[in-house]
C-alpha cells in the first residue's frame, strides 16, 4: 500500500469537499440566518486540513493499488462525516453535541435520513438546506465524483470505481472510460435533479422546499425541510411526483443513461433486475392496500391506495418520506415494510438495501438447490435473463447476504445489550444498515433519544449498508494489511 499516495488523495478530495460548504453560505446571505460563520469557519477548517494533508506529498504520483482504492474509500467517507457535522456543531443549535452532529453528517452522506432533529420549520434555512446538500451529494456518492475529477489531478480511478460498487453487476460500463462513465452517471443525476425540482415547484412547493425535497428524492435519502416530510404539504399530485422520481432514482443510474443515449425505453422493459424491482413494489402495495381497507384503517379503497403507494415505494427503495404516522398503523404493515426496506433498490441506483439483483439471485439459487433436491445430478445454472452467471458471482453474493445478515444480528444485540427494546433495535438497525432512516419504537420519529454509544453504532451501521459490507468489513481482515 503507498499511504502517502492515500494521503495526498485524501488531502484533495477534502479541499474539493470544502467547497460544498458555500452554497449553504449563499442561502443564509440570502435568508439573513445568521449562520453565516459556521459554514465560513467550516469552509476554511476542510481546506486548511486538505491542505496540509496534500501539500508535503503533492508530487507523489505513484498509481493506486486495489487495497489503497479501499482504504481511501472508508477513509474519505469517515473524513467526509467528521467534516460534514462542523456547521451542526458549530451553529449551536439546541446544543447539539458532536456525537448527534456526526450521526446527523453520517445520516445525511449515506442517504440513510435518520436524524436526531427536532423543530425542523423552525431550523435557519441554511442549515435546512445543508441537510438536503448532504443526501444530495451522498446519493451518487461523493467518490464517484472524485472519479471524474482525479484523473484531472494526476490520479487514476478505476480501482475507487471498484472499491466503491462492489455488487455482482460493478464490471458493467456504459462508457469505454471510468472517467466518462462517472461524468455520464452525474449529469443524469443533475438533470433527474433538475426536473424533480420543476415538477415540486410546479405542484405548489415554494422554490426552496422543491430544490432541497429534490435532493433527497433523487438521492433517495428522506431528509425534508418539515417535520412531517411530504406530509406537510397535504397534496396528491406532491406525493404522486415524489413516487415518479424515488421509483426512477431506485433504478440502475447506467439504465437510464442508455435508455437517454438511445431514446428508447425497451432497455428497461428487458431488463430482469427492473422487472423484479416492480414486482415486489406492486405486489407490496396490492398487499398493503387490502389490509389496510379491510382491517378499517382506511374506509375509503382510494385513500387506502394512496397511501399505500405513497409508503411502499418510499421505504422499499429506502427513501423514508412519510405523509402520515404510518408506524401507528396495524403492526403487520410497518414490520412487512422493513422486510421490504432489506431488499432496496437496483445495483447502481441511490437506493439502499441489499439491492434487487442480489435478492433475485437468492431467490434463483434457491429454486436451484430444491431443484437438486429431486434431480440430484442435473447441472442447473443460475440465469440472470438468458445470461448463466459464473458460480463465483453466486458465490459472492452469498457471502454478501451472510456478512449482512451476521452483521445485523451483532449490533441488534449490541443495542439491546445497552438497554433498548427488541422493536426499537430491530428496526433501529434495520433502518440504518438499509439506509432507510425512520424506524418503529422509539426510533419512529428521530433518534435523539438514544444514548451516544447506540448513535455511534448506528453510524457504523449506516456506513457499513452505505459501503456494502465489503468495503469496509475487509479493513478489518489481518490478510488485507499483510504484504
Amino acid at each position: 500500500m503507498h499511504f502517502i499516495v492515500i494521503q495526498r488523495v485524501i488531502g484533495i478530495l477534502l479541499m474539493l469537499f470544502s467547497f460544498t460548504m458555500l452554497p449553504p453560505l449563499l442561502v443564509s446571505w440570502i435568508y439573513n440566518d445568521g449562520v453565516a460563520f459556521p459554514f465560513i469557519l467550516a469552509f476554511g477548517l476542510a481546506l486548511v486540513a486538505g491542505l496540509i494533508l496534500w501539500f508535503p506529498v503533492k508530487s507523489n504520483r505513484k498509481d493506486l493499488k486495489l487495497r489503497d482504492g479501499f482504504i481511501i474509500v472508508v477513509m474519505f467517507w469517515t473524513v467526509l462525516s467528521l467534516f460534514g457535522s462542523l456547521p451542526l456543531v458549530l451553529s449551536g443549535h439546541d446544543d447539539m453535541s458532536f456525537t448527534d452532529a456526526v450521526f446527523e453528517s453520517v445520516s445525511g452522506l449515506t442517504t440513510t435520513g435518520a436524524t436526531v432533529l427536532t423543530g425542523l420549520d423552525n431550523l435557519p434555512e441554511s442549515i435546512r438546506f445543508y441537510r438536503q446538500q448532504l443526501q444530495w451529494l451522498g446519493g451518487m456518492g461523493i467518490i464517484v465524483l472524485a472519479v471524474a475529477i482525479l484523473p484531472m489531478l494526476g490520479v487514476g480511478g478505476m480501482q475507487l470505481y471498484r472499491a466503491e460498487t462492489p455488487g455482482p453487476m460493478k464490471d458493467t460500463k456504459i462508457m469505454p472510460r471510468v472517467t466518462e462513465t462517472a461524468k455520464a452517471l452525474w449529469y443524469v443525476y443533475f438533470g433527474l435533479t433538475v426536473i424533480c425540482a420543476v415538477s415540486y415547484w410546479a405542484a405548489g412547493m415554494s422554490v426552496f422546499d422543491a430544490i432541497g425535497h429534490s435532493f433527497s428524492t433523487v438521492a433517495i435519502g428522506g431528509f425534508s425541510t418539515h417535520d412531517a416530510s411530504i406530509g406537510y404539504y397535504n397534496s396528491t399530485l406532491i406525493e404522486m411526483i415524489a413516487v415518479v422520481f424515488m421509483l426512477i432514482s431506485g433504478i440502475n443510474f447506467s439504465l437510464h443513461f442508455i435508455a437517454w443515449r438511445s431514446l428508447s425505453l425497451k432497455h428497461y422493459a428487458n431488463d430482469p433486475e427492473v422487472k423484479t424491482y416492480f414486482l415486489i413494489l406492486s405486489i407490496a402495495t396490492v398487499i398493503v392496500t387490502a389490509y389496510l381497507y379491510v382491517t378499517g384503517v382506511f374506509s375509503n379503497f382510494s385513500d387506502a391506495f394512496l397511501r399505500s403507494i405513497f409508503h411502499v415505494v418510499s421505504i422499499g427503495t429506502t427513501t423514508g418520506f412519510a405523509t402520515t404516522d404510518y408506524y401507528s398503523w396495524p403492526v403487520f404493515v410497518p414490520v412487512l415494510l422493513i422486510f421490504i426496506s432489506f431488499i432496496g433498490g437496483c445495483a447502481g441506483s441511490t437506493g439502499g438495501g441489499m439491492k434487487v439483483i442480489r435478492f433475485l439471485l437468492l431467490y434463483k439459487q434457491g429454486l436451484r438447490e430444491i431443484t437438486r433436491l429431486i434431480h440430484p445430478n442435473a447441472q442447473i445454472q443460475v440465469k440472470v435473463g438468458s445470461k448463466p452467471l459464473p458460480e463465483t458471482v453466486i458465490k459472492a453474493v452469498w457471502g454478501f447476504f451472510s456478512l449482512y445478515v451476521a452483521s445485523f444480528c451483532v449490533m441488534m444485540l449490541a443495542l439491546l445489550a445497552l438497554g433498548i427494546d427488541q422493536v426499537t433495535a430491530f428496526s433501529a438497525v434495520a433502518a440504518c444498515i438499509n439506509n432507510l432512516g425512520p424506524g418503529l419504537g422509539e426510533v419512529a420519529a428521530n433518534y435523539g433519544s438514544l444514548s451516544p454509544i447506540a448513535k455511534w453504532i448506528l453510524c457504523f451501521a449506516m456506513l457499513l449498508g452505505r459501503l456494502e459490507i465489503f468495503t469496509l468489513l475487509v479493513l478489518l481482515t489481518p490478510a488485507f494489511w499483510r504484504k
